[in-house]
């Protein structure tokens, strides 16, 4: 009985097909896996082994690559969400985490999405913080926050096979007529602030300035009293000068009139003074009224104890 042609036609397009189907699973069986990747593969629907890096080979249509993970840090960007501070006030806050795979086995089978997890738990766990704090103190303690969320994360990263390296807050926005609220207390903190500068500044000019008239009326006390020392000694030195000459002058007039001849020798030059003074009282234009015996020399010696001696 021969078979029909339709026939042969059918099986070899069904045998083409299996021999197609089986050198693609072929392939498929062969792995090339990149540097700080993980293949999780299964054999028969049960976990057998993980890849690393590198060249594998796979038993066709038993085992196959259930999970494939990226063993880098990626971030995650966690949605805006509304909380409430512990002062009622409605804050819209998101942030971003920095993770990556350490076990991709826990990966894989420990939960079924280990970012919309981590996301979930990022945003309840920020809620529960910030309810604490007032929205003065959300502004200040971003690190504070950080390292809540970075700690509740780390505890439940441990059994799905992640660590969370960090998580920072990108946005704390309150509500508009909060913004404005606190845009005009920054703006009376800042003229405050202002003003305490502008009066400090005032106050250590004056300051400056009072110390400056103190130390020049010290300075013009000290030398006008310096000045006036300097004169007393001056006067005094000249006095002394003075004296001393003046004692020497008699010193030395005293041993001329006691040496031989001295006598008639300074009875001479008085006498000779004494007509210098007469003849400038002969001129026209003075005046003077003299007692009768003026002119009468010897009398005036004789008077301060100069007599002539033979």
């Amino acid at each position: 009985m021969e078979i029909p042609l339709n026939t042969d036609v059918a099986v070899m397009v069904i045998w083409g097909l299996i021999f197609a189907i089986f050198v693609i699973k072929l392939f498929q069986s062969i792995r090339l896996v990149p540097t700080k990747s993980a293949y999780i593969v299964e054999r028969l629907g049960k976990y057998h082994s993980t890849l690393d890096a590198g060249f594998h080979t796979l038993i066709p249509f038993v085992d196959k690559v259930a999970y494939i993970h990226d063993l880098k840090e990626e971030t995650i960007d966690v949605p805006p969400q509304e909380c409430f501070s512990s002062d009622e006030v409605n804050v819209e806050v998101d942030g971003v985490i920095y993770i990556s795979v350490t076990d991709p086995v826990k990966a894989s089978y420990g939960i079924t999405d280990y970012r919309y997890a981590a996301i979930q738990l990022a945003q309840t766990t920020t809620r529960s913080v910030i309810g604490t704090l007032d929205l003065d103190r959300t502004f200040e303690e971003r690190d504070v926050i950080s390292a809540k969320v970075v700690e509740v994360l780390d505890q439940a990263g441990a059994m799905w096979g992640i660590r969370v390296h960090r998580y920072e807050i990108k946005n704390i926005t309150p509500p508009e007529t909060v913004k404005n609220a606190m845009e005009m207390q920054v703006n009376a903190e800042r003229e405050r602030r202002a003003l305490l500068a502008k009066s400090e500044g005032d106050k250590q000019s004056k300051i400056n300035r009072s110390e400056g008239i103190k130390a020049e009326t010290v300075n013009r006390s000290e030398g006008e009293m310096q000045r006036r020392i300097n004169e007393a000694e001056g006067k005094a030195e000249e006095i002394l000068t003075l004296s001393r000459a003046t004692a020497e002058s008699i010193e030395r007039l005293a041993a001329v009139i006691a040496a031989p001849g001295g006598h008639n020798a300074l009875r001479m030059q008085l006498g000779e003074q004494y007509f210098k003074q007469l003849d400038g009282l002969s001129q026209k234009s003075s005046r003077v009224v003299l007692p009768g015996n003026m002119v009468d020399f010897d009398y005036w010696m004789n008077s301060i104890g100069l007599k002539e001696k033979a």
